[in-house]
């Protein structure tokens, strides 16, 4: 009988990246895990771990010297939430000048944790998604899936075609080049008039700055959809909804983790004389 090595049998697991393992098993999202790794906070078989590491269900892993048991390490159950988040909340989990997090709003897990899939800033309003799925929330939030965010603006200043012209090709702003995919008119007059307006992208304050570089203030701003996902109808400012199955079969299908329908169970054609038994008796 033929003998292994450790080295042999270790490398017949299947093997992920560190940072997606952490991720998924809901400890955070992917970028807050990537800096615990770079910072030297995770152990893998008591050394200090390296970013794009590939662990497996044989390795030990350690967060600040914490161990980490395998049911810890499983993926908990999707969940998905739609919250609509009001002006004057913050989406970081701590938060240093002890304002209100949209975290303090959420029902409480047994297992995971909620991890937001992007963010709006203290003063934004409207929809934002949360779930426990580490994967899914890096997907969303990665520029390479082109994303789409629509946001309803009111705008203080005055806004002629040219500048919708300017902002529809191309603004330079401080990180690079920026534009609104859509800009469509919402109504309203003076120092109420309404823009929707669409990026493909999640820069920090893009909007505001956007139109702060024409000469103009956005007066408010709120995220009405996200992806495939609207803001739901009725849903009050401090209060959420879980997505339904529908909305969660296509938030998952936009960034390729649709799950596999089970197949249909295969029935044999009834032939054209067939008909259907019942309880009736004949007289």
């Amino acid at each position: 009988m033929p003998s292994y090595s450790q080295d042999q049998i270790k490398s017949s697991y299947p093997t992920e990246k560190l940072q997606k393992v952490l991720a998924r098993a809901g400890l955070g999202s992917r970028r807050v895990i990537e800096t615990w790794i770079q910072d030297g906070r995770v152990q893998v078989n008591r050394h200090t771990a390296t970013l794009g590491e590939r662990v497996s269900t044989t390795d030990e892993i350690r967060v600040d010297k914490r161990k980490l048991s395998l049911s810890a390490l499983q993926a908990p159950p999707r969940k998905i939430l739609c919250y609509h988040k009001p002006g004057g909340e913050v989406c970081t989990r701590h938060d240093p000048e002890e304002r209100t997090t949209v975290f303090e709003q959420l029902p409480p897990l047994k297992h995971g944790r909620w991890i937001s899939i992007g963010r709006l800033d203290f003063n934004t309003a409207g929809l934002l998604l949360l779930t426990t799925d580490g994967e899914l929330a890096h997907r969303l939030m990665h520029p390479s899936y082109n994303i789409e965010r629509e946001y309803a603006v009111r705008i203080l200043g005055e806004v002629d075609e040219a500048m919708l012209k300017r902002l529809s090709a191309g603004v330079q702003l401080d990180d690079g080049m920026a534009h609104f995919k859509q800009i469509v008119d919402a109504g309203g007059t003076g120092a109420n008039h309404w823009y929707h307006v669409i990026l493909g992208e999640g820069r920090k304050h893009e909007v505001r700055r956007l139109w702060e570089s024409q000469g103009v203030t956005v007066s408010r701003l709120i995220r009405i959809r996200f992806g495939p996902i609207y803001l739901p109808r009725g849903l009050r400012a401090g209060h959420y909804v879980k997505l339904d199955s529908q909305g969660q079969q296509t938030l998952l299908q936009t960034v390729g983790l649709n799950a596999v329908p089970h197949p249909a169970k295969k029935t044999r054609p009834k032939p054209p004389w067939f008909k259907k038994r019942t309880n009736s008796r004949r007289r």
